[in-house]
């Protein structure tokens, strides 16, 4: 009988950067992905706003809702096992103060079961940070291109500013972040910003050089359709599989082949 793999925590996640052990992230949205990526070995699963986009076929997170999230990230938290369950702050969800970023994460966590939270920001987030590490609430950062501010930023470019990369980068750190996710930014800034930390990043277009990485899983299982970035890699075609199979179904069950006798019960 082999046994099983102690469950990823707050503070091995951390461990893992002196370790030098790269960290794997993916995001789920629900029980029987979740389940996959958790028996797949995978870190960290974390319930993103993508599912805005993915799921419900915005064209943003924004309107994602803080009870949307919490759905999906109870869905998740019933198939894992070992994974360290992260969950997406949605747009408006900690904004306003640090007083209902404390309340509202404690709702995500005290709902779900998950382990943390991710917010996007840094230096204009520091503040926030602080509340909840002090509430004991382990939080992530998320700086770079952040996607709740897809309209100050005018869509989803690389952000090439790096002084403020990596001031926001140092003030998530020193606020109580336990780790950091840096997207779409070039490579260097995100080797410099690693170095510059003791606490994890996780890449997402930010190159090779992060403690972890970090896709959707839609994308990593070339699910979506017309989204082709550069840093997106399809470890599978699930998406052409999945109509193959649909059209298959079809055709059988108007030219009668199926259910058979082999499908049916006497």
């Amino acid at each position: 009988m082999t046994k099983s793999a102690p469950a990823m925590t707050v503070p091995n996640f951390v461990k893992a950067k002196s370790e030098g052990r790269k960290l794997t992230m993916l995001t789920a949205y629900d029980f029987t992905w979740a389940g996959l990526f958790d028996a797949a070995g995978v870190d960290s699963i974390l319930v993103g706003d993508s599912l805005g986009m993915v799921i419900q076929g915005h064209s943003t997170t924004l309107p994602v809702t803080l009870d949307e999230i919490i759905y999906h990230a109870k869905c998740v938290t019933r198939a894992v096992r070992q994974a360290l369950v992260i969950v997406d702050m949605p747009f408006m969800s900690f904004q306003v103060s640090p007083a209902q970023a404390v309340e509202n994460a404690g709702r995500i966590l005290k709902e779900t079961g998950a382990a943390a939270v991710k917010l996007e920001g840094g230096e204009n987030q520091a503040r926030t940070i602080t509340a909840l590490a002090e509430a004991d609430i382990p939080v992530m950062a998320h700086v770079g291109l952040k996607p709740q501010s897809v309209h100050k930023f005018g869509g989803m470019k690389v952000q090439r500013d790096e002084y403020r990369l990596l001031a926001d980068a140092r003030a998530a750190q020193e606020a109580g972040a336990f780790g950091v996710l840096l997207e779409l930014v070039p490579r260097d800034i995100a080797a410099q910003i690693t170095r510059d930390l003791h606490v994890p990043t996780i890449g997402i277009g930010a190159g090779p050089d992060c403690d972890g990485q970090v896709l959707v899983s839609y994308d990593m299982l070339g699910l979506t359709d017309g989204f082709h970035p550069k840093f997106v890699k399809h470890f599978a075609e699930l998406r052409a599989e999945a109509t193959r199979a649909a059209q298959q179904y079809v055709a059988e069950v108007r030219s009668g082949a199926f259910p058979d006798d082999a499908h049916s019960h006497r």
